[in-house]
C-alpha cells in the first residue's frame, strides 16, 4: 500500500477530519487531495522531487502531503520554529526546488551563504487554496503504476544533537507498515476520534495521530498547538477517545483538567521523551486512564515499541510492535540475555532506507542489518523493554557509568519539584560529573542540603550531581524533549 491510499480506508460519509469549524468526510478528503494533486502538477511538481513542507497543523497540511506523495514526490517536513539559517540548510541539503508553506520565509541571503544557487519556488498554502477554489486544473496522469511502496516517501531531518541534522529517508512501506503495526498493537478503530495536537512535521504525530487514525477509518481532531484550556475544551466537546501526548502535556492535564473533561478518553499514548513515573501515576489516579508509554525514533518511522492497553508495565516502553524485532547487544554486537544492559537495536519493515546522501553514516547506523538506536536498555523475561538512558547522555565519572534517568526519577519524586534533568559537565578530577537543573512548583523553595541528603539515601555517592540549578523552565522541543545541549550552552 502507498501512503496516499490510506485515505481510502474510511467510509465515504464518515468524518475524517475536524479542524475548527470544518467537518471533512472521507469522501471530501479524497476530493481535496485530488484537487491539490492537480494543482501541484500544474505548478511543475514531478515524480522523485524533494518538496519542502513548512506549516502548522491543519487539514491543508494533510491535503498537501497526500497530494505530493501521490505524484511520487518526496515530502521534506520542516519544523516551522527553525531559523532561516536552519531552514536554508535543509533546503540545500535536500536539494529542494519547491517550498510549500503557510508563512513567508526569506531565504535568499541564507541560501547564498551556503552556496545554493538553484531556483527555489515558494508556494503559499493560502494562495494555493485560493487558486484551487477559483479555477479547475486539468487532471494529471495516473502515476500509481509507475512507482511502488519501496520508493522514497519522506525525508525526516533529525534534531542534530551533534553536528548538522541528517535526513532519514523513509519509504511508503516504512510508514504504512509502522502505522499498521501500531494500529494492531493499540486496537484503534473506526469509532475513535484521535487528537492531533503534536506537530505534524514530527514523525510521532504524523504516523500515530494522522496515518494511524486514517488507516483505521477513524476521525482526526486537529489543533495547531497545545494551549491547555483550549485542548481540554476540545477533548470534551469533540468526545476525543485517543490522545497522543508528551509527558509535559500529561502533567498539565493532570493539574488543570477535571476527570469529567477526559471522560471519553480511553487511550493515551505518551512518547517523544522519557515518561517520569510520578507523572504517569498522578495522571492515572486522577483520570482512571493508563498512560501507554511508547518508544520510537525517526529512523524507525518512528514507533518501535509501546505498552498495550491493560498490560502496562511501569517504567517500561512496552513490547516491540508486531513484526518488529529488537535485541540488546554489547559493544561487540553480541546479543545479551534478559536483564543485562546494552544498546537497543531494531529490525523491521519500518526501519529507514538510510540517511539522505550520507553512505558512511547510513552504514554506521545500520551495521549488521540492525538499526542502532544509541539508547541503552534492557529487556525483562517477558520481553518488556526498559530504556536506561541515551548512550550520548551517559556520564562517565572516574570510570563509572552514571545514567541521568535514574537520578531524574528520584528528583521528580521529591516534594516541590515539577521538572528535572541531569546533564554531564566537565570535572577536572573525575572527567565528568552531573549537573541537575530543576523547576519548582510556584511558591516553593529548595533546600539543597536536604535534597542532597535525600539523594544520598537512594544513590551511590558517585552518582550525586555536583551542581544543582533552579530554573524557571527547561528548554524543550515542540515534542516535549528536553534540550540538554541548550542547558550546556
Amino acid at each position: 500500500m502507498l501512503v496516499q491510499e490510506i485515505v481510502k480506508r474510511g467510509s465515504a460519509k464518515d468524518i475524517a477530519i475536524i479542524d475548527g469549524e470544518k467537518r471533512i468526510t472521507y469522501s471530501q478528503l479524497q476530493q481535496m487531495i485530488e484537487k491539490y494533486r492537480n494543482y501541484f502538477y500544474a505548478c511543475g511538481v514531478r515524480h522523485g522531487e524533494n518538496i519542502g513542507l513548512l506549516s502548522r497543523n491543519s487539514a491543508e497540511y494533510i491535503y498537501v502531503y497526500m497530494a505530493l506523495v501521490s505524484l511520487g514526490a518526496v515530502v521534506v517536513p520542516i519544523n516551522f520554529q527553525l531559523s532561516e539559517r536552519e531552514i536554508a540548510y535543509i533546503v540545500k541539503d535536500a536539494s529542494i526546488n519547491f517550498l510549500i508553506s503557510n508563512q513567508t520565509v526569506t531565504l535568499d541571503k541564507a541560501l547564498l551563504k551556503l552556496g545554493y544557487h538553484r531556483k527555489l519556488t515558494q508556494i503559499q498554502i493560502l494562495d494555493s487554496m485560493h487558486e484551487i477554489s477559483s479555477k479547475e486544473y486539468p487532471s494529471c496522469p495516473s502515476l500509481i503504476e509507475s512507482f511502488n511502496a519501496q520508493e522514497n516517501c519522506v525525508i525526516i531531518y533529525t534534531s542534530g544533537t551533534t553536528g548538522n541534522p541528517k535526513g532519514a529517508v523513509l519509504s511508503h512501506r516504512n510508514l504504512v507498515s509502522d502505522a499498521a503495526m501500531f494500529k494492531e498493537a493499540l486496537g484503534v478503530n473506526d469509532r475513535d476520534n484521535a487528537l492531533c495536537v503534536l506537530p505534524m512535521y514530527h514523525c510521532f504525530a504524523w504516523t500515530c495521530a494522522v496515518l494511524n487514525p486514517l488507516l483505521s477509518g477513524a476521525t482526526i481532531t486537529i489543533l495547531d498547538t497545545f494551549v491547555p484550556k483550549e485542548t481540554i475544551e476540545i477533548i470534551k466537546e469533540e468526545k476525543v477517545t485517543v490522545v497522543y501526548a508528551v509527558p509535559s502535556i500529561c502533567s498539565l492535564l493532570t493539574r488543570l483538567a477535571a476527570p469529567v473533561d477526559l471522560a471519553t478518553v480511553r487511550i493515551v499514548v505518551v512518547g517523544g521523551t522519557t515518561l517520569p513515573l510520578k507523572i504517569a501515576e498522578e495522571f492515572t489516579a486522577k483520570f482512571g486512564v493508563e498512560l501507554l508509554e511508547g518508544y520510537g525514533l525517526s529512523e524507525a518511522s518512528p514507533v518501535v515499541a509501546v505498552n498495550r492497553p491493560g498490560k502496562v508495565k511501569a517504567g517500561s516502553i512496552g513490547l516491540a510492535l508486531p513484526q518488529v524485532t529488537v535485541c540488546i547487544v554489547n559493544e561487540a554486537g553480541e546479543a545479551l540475555p534478559s536483564g543485562q544492559i546494552g544498546e537497543l537495536v531494531v529490525q523491521g519493515s519500518n526501519v529507514m532506507k538510510g540517511y539522505f546522501h550520507l553512505p558512511e553514516e547510513t552504514k554506521q547506523a545500520l551495521t549488521g542489518g540492525w538499526l542502532h538506536t544509541g539508547d541503552i536498555a534492557y529487556q525483562d523475561e517477558e520481553g518488556y523493554i526498559f530504556i536506561v538512558d541515551r548512550l550520548q547522555d551517559m556520564i562517565i565519572s572516574n570510570g563509572e557509568n552514571i545514567y541521568p534517568r535514574e537520578i531524574e526519577e528520584l528528583l521528580y519524586a521529591y516534594p516541590g519539584i515539577v521538572e528535572a534533568t541531569v546533564v554531564g559537565i566537565e570535572d577536572k578530577l573525575r572527567g565528568q560529573a552531573g549537573a541537575a537543573f530543576i523547576v519548582l512548583e510556584a511558591g516553593t523553595a529548595l533546600c539543597k542540603k536536604d535534597l542532597k541528603a535525600y539523594l544520598q539515601k537512594n544513590l551511590a555517592l558517585y552518582k550525586i550531581p555536583r551542581e544543582f540549578h533552579v530554573v524557571e523552565s527547561l528548554p524543550k522541543s515542540q515534542t516535549g524533549k528536553i534540550l540538554k545541549r541548550v542547558l550546556l550552552g
